[in-house]
């Protein structure tokens, strides 16, 4: 295992058991302790972890935001997943908006690169991977907020305002369980709230991380929702939850 992929899947341990010992990730990972403490303190300065006393806890909190490089190590291969059941939702001749965020990024990697659809989004990342020489791709513009890579402020939802989005790929931190999507940021949630009110359709692409789970800020509910595109098998209160909203859910297991 490289080095890279040994600290992603720390990571991802410690995020899906809200933590972990030196002891179970050297068990886990087949390393000796002294790598695992030093892969440790080196994800800790790169803001990835908090190592706690004898280990590392992760750095969310319902108030707290995790950087896109923290986002985009964890659940890769479940985001990948969800990207293949997700391009199947574009057409040709749509306008399609992809989101700022990691899972979405998934979706824009996997997404046609023949001129068949036109692309709008307000993250550069995710312009230049949907970009080739075929593609037409539109940039909302707004302010760049540098620990997501998203564009937001007036700019940009005075962009989306002028437009109509035929398909919309959008990602959350968070799905409680009232159905309610949730964001740390006030900015960001204001242009989510834009790019649902412009879309026809709206494809909600999240790992099952996120169920459950609450963030600071609601910018929508299920009710704004058309398809939830996911990981992980809903329990059977969940899946009331999203019949009740009218929400057609697709698993990628």
């Amino acid at each position: 295992m490289l080095p890279a992929e040994r600290k992603r899947k720390i990571v991802e341990l410690v995020t899906a058991h809200d933590g972990c010992a030196v002891d179970e990730l050297a068990t886990d990972l087949e390393f000796s302790k002294a790598t695992i403490r030093r892969d440790l303190r080196e994800l800790e300065e790169e803001g990835l972890i908090e190592r706690s006393h004898g280990g590392a806890v992760p750095v969310t909190a319902v108030g707290r935001e995790q950087s896109y490089g923290q986002r985009d190590v964890q659940h890769l291969e479940q985001k990948a997943a969800i990207a293949e059941v997700a391009t199947g939702q574009i057409h040709p001749g749509q306008v399609v908006f992809f989101d700022a965020g990691t899972t979405t990024m998934q979706v824009a990697k996997r997404a046609p690169k023949d001129g068949s659809f036109l692309a709008v989004t307000n993250s550069p990342l995710l312009a230049m991977e949907l970009m080739s020489d075929e593609n037409e791709v539109k940039l909302t513009g707004g302010t760049l907020r540098r620990r997501t890579r998203a564009l937001v402020g007036p700019s940009a939802t005075g962009f989306m305002e002028r437009m109509n989005f035929d398909l919309l790929f959008l990602g959350t931190n968070a799905i409680d369980k009232a159905g309610g999507l949730s964001t740390p940021n006030e900015d960001e949630a204001l242009v989510k709230e834009v790019m649902i009110e412009r879309a026809e359709r709206v494809v909600l692409v999240a790992d099952g991380s996120k169920l459950g789970k609450r963030s600071f800020i609601e910018f929508a509910t299920l009710a704004d929702i058309d398809v939830f595109i996911t990981d992980e098998s809903l329990s059977a209160v969940q899946q009331e939850t999203f019949d009740a909203a009218n929400v057609d859910v697709l698993e990628t297991q």
